[in-house]
């Protein structure tokens, strides 16, 4: 199929215009095969009613890769600015179709976007046209974009850790949850993580949310001492699954469920059952082998939306630490409450006061 052609396919009951279906978006593996434009589209209409139970009334961020995961591709980050191959879109992109709906978001720094907010499967389908790989939902609905329904526990292995450490974390993880009460929902990340979603009530902050993701992770730390770290800098994390508590911030979002991962192979986040996690690996699925696997499980997290937590406990727990809050993302603006963001090995004060105490005598 040459490049300049076209094919339309059923989104939904709608008409769906695929340019270059054939254009290779994921090139061959020794473990699985190449994945086409037409591919990406037809994956994400085959994970339907999952993919849309993740990004339904919810604004969304796009990671769009239209030229395809391949060496060399050049990605635009915070960092690095603009004008890479793959970028992650917040504004509605040109020409979209009539039938897509928005949702009006308020950055830290206080400018607002309208994000695409996705309400039927042919919206997530024309995303896929327009070179999208991942979605970035915000844990928030359209109708309340101030106060998060959804609490995420993000456990990221640093390096000399693993998925199988990720696992074992999540085990514990699970235990605290039902201490609490709660009912977690796990999947891949798509790489060696494991990410836990908690469905809270609309009516607390993104500010009191990461407060009791912070609470959540320091119980951990408690619970796994030496395995589990919610340190902000690197240099001081060790090899320990880092409990990313800065993804429930206003602005960070986290890979969806049922959403490809730009990495060899197009892996999958996958939502999985707690009693599964030790049995797999991350890339057990992939663009490839999710829908089989869908059309037989069918969405391990439909149960999400039954009940919705409260999170006063985790917040009590969070007051009565004497520690405190934590630092922010580099590009956030000073927040109240937060410790000085500056990284230990450059704190110029703590070199002071190590200094100082070196010199003091010991105590009888």
């Amino acid at each position: 199929m040459a490049s300049s052609e076209a094919t339309t396919i059923d989104a939904g009951g709608r008409e769906l215009r695929v340019s270059n279906p054939s254009r290779v978006i994921f090139p061959a593996t020794e473990r699985t095969p190449e994945v086409t434009k037409l591919d990406v589209v037809q994956y994400y209409l085959a994970v339907g009613d999952g993919i849309m139970r993740a990004l339904r009334e919810r604004p969304t961020t796009l990671e769009r890769w239209p030229k395809g995961v391949h060496e060399g591709i050049v990605v635009s980050t915070r960092e690095r600015g603009g004008g890479g191959d793959a970028f992650f879109q917040k504004r509605v992109p040109r020409g979209a179709p009539e039938y897509l709906e928005t949702a009006r978001i308020a950055f830290p720094s206080g400018r607002f976007a309208d994000e695409v907010c996705p309400t039927e499967i042919a919206v997530v389908g024309w995303c896929g046209q327009m070179g999208t790989i991942t979605f970035h939902p915000w844990p928030v609905r359209r109708a309340d974009v101030d106060h998060p329904d959804e609490l995420r526990i993000d456990l990221d292995p640093q390096p000399g850790t693993d998925f199988a450490d990720a696992v074992r974390v999540a085990a514990t993880a699970r235990e605290l949850l039902s201490d609490l009460g709660y009912v977690g929902f796990p999947k891949t990340s798509g790489g060696r993580g494991v990410h836990i979603y908690v469905r809270i009530e609309p009516r607390w902050s993104f500010t009191d949310v990461r407060h009791a993701a912070i609470a959540f992770g320091r119980e951990l730390e408690r619970r796994l001492p030496g395995e589990v770290t919610t340190k902000w800098w690197k240099e001081e994390r060790g090899e320990k699954i880092f409990v990313d508590y800065n993804q429930n911030a206003r602005d960070r979002t986290i890979a969806s469920a049922y959403s490809i991962r730009p990495k060899p192979g197009a892996p999958v986040s996958a939502p999985v059952q707690w009693d599964e996690l030790r049995a797999i690996a991350p890339e057990d699925f992939t663009v490839s082998t999710m829908p089989a696997r869908f059309a037989e499980v069918g969405d391990l997290h439909a149960a999400i939306d039954d009940v919705a937590h409260d999170l006063t406990p985790l917040l009590d727990m969070y007051e009565k630490d004497e520690a405190g809050d934590m630092p922010y993302p580099p590009d956030y603006p000073k927040m109240p409450g937060e410790p000085k963001r500056v990284q230990p090995s450059r704190d110029t004060d703590r070199k002071k006061d190590a200094e100082a105490s070196d010199s003091e005598p010991d105590a009888d």
